[in-house]
């Protein structure tokens, strides 16, 4: 049997994977893990790495970054083409700035007991996404795990990711990033279709999911099941600057979907289409925008988890 596969983002969390690695390194020799450490060094290079890794041989594979880190090693899994996707075996480690996947599996922060959690190696097999977008008047194609953002939330995510290039990295990042948003956004006119089903609204916000949590902890899809087969969706529709900001706590308690200007839906193929360009992110990384196409891929990865939040 290969070694575990370790994939170490040292930019995660601002730097703080790099200090860290001693430290779970020593965990994981403590704990009797077999691994083989791999460090990126770019953009994407922990998809390349957990691609070529896998076509190797591997198929166990630790992150040791954020929710980021995770997305580029999914996709690295889909890439590779040797074994069927929920045979690979994924654990995290989070070092990251919001690690909002894990929360979704109660992924405990401190390191130790993420060794040991993945020690355990308690599986939970969960859906996958797939959504094919536009950038630079090409089409792209990118898996996600967590939860993909359209309209303000992508604009949100987009300014947080240009602070944490310029080495700013915090829990409240995301929340000051929200609130000088605020003040130059405006909701877009976009064309929704589910399962065949389509409508009109102009959107502030859109999110679609597999997981409940974004954002450093907002809980924005409390109806997410992550093994359904189904993506949930909670799409904010125009709404007041003040009116956001009254309902921040809703944002975390899981009441969002409570409000007036709120919808919950769920479906298995979604399409949205904009005259104006609508922004994308998928598990917190910028990449384009409208017109974009998702698919849910069910059950098709095999994630270490420590039980599943209410």
């Amino acid at each position: 049997m290969k070694n575990w596969l370790v994939v170490v983002n040292p930019a995660a969390g601002g730097g703080k994977a790099e200090k860290a690695w001693p430290i779970i390194k020593g965990l994981l020799k403590k704990h009797n893990f077999r691994f083989d450490p791999v460090f990126t060094s770019r953009r994407l290079h922990a998809m390349l790495i957990s691609r070529n890794k896998i076509n190797e041989g591997y198929n166990k594979i630790i992150v040791v970054g954020g929710d980021g880190t995770m997305n580029e090693v999914i996709n690295g899994v889909f890439a590779q083409q040797r074994i069927p996707t929920n045979e690979v075996m994924l654990g995290i480690i989070t070092v990251g700035t919001g690690n909002d996947w894990g929360k979704m599996f109660n992924i405990p922060q401190d390191y130790e007991q993420a060794v040991i959690t993945i020690k355990n190696q308690k599986t939970f097999v969960q859906d996958a996404g797939v959504v094919t977008y536009m950038r630079s008047g090409k089409n792209w194609q990118r898996y996600f795990i967590n939860i993909a953002g359209m309209g303000f939330g992508a604009k949100v995510v987009a300014r947080t990711n240009r602070m944490k290039e310029r080495g700013k990295s915090s829990v409240g990042l995301y929340m000051t990033t929200l609130f000088t948003s605020l003040l130059s956004y405006r909701s877009i006119k976009a064309k929704i279709e589910i399962d065949g089903n389509a409508f009109k609204r102009k959107v502030f916000s859109m999110n679609i999911g597999i997981g409940k949590y974004n954002g450093g902890g907002m809980m924005q899809i409390p109806h997410a099941i992550a093994d359904d087969g189904l993506y949930s969706i909670t799409l904010i529709k125009k709404i007041g600057r003040l009116n956001v900001i009254a309902n921040i706590n809703k944002l975390y308690n899981g009441k969002i979907t409570q409000h007036r200007k709120v919808e919950s839906y769920t479906g298995k193929t979604i399409n949205v289409d904009s005259p104006s360009l609508l922004q994308l992110e998928t598990d917190g990384e910028t990449l384009g925008h409208s017109p974009m196409e998702f698919q849910i891929i069910p059950r098709s990865l095999k994630v270490i988890a420590n039980g599943i939040s209410a």
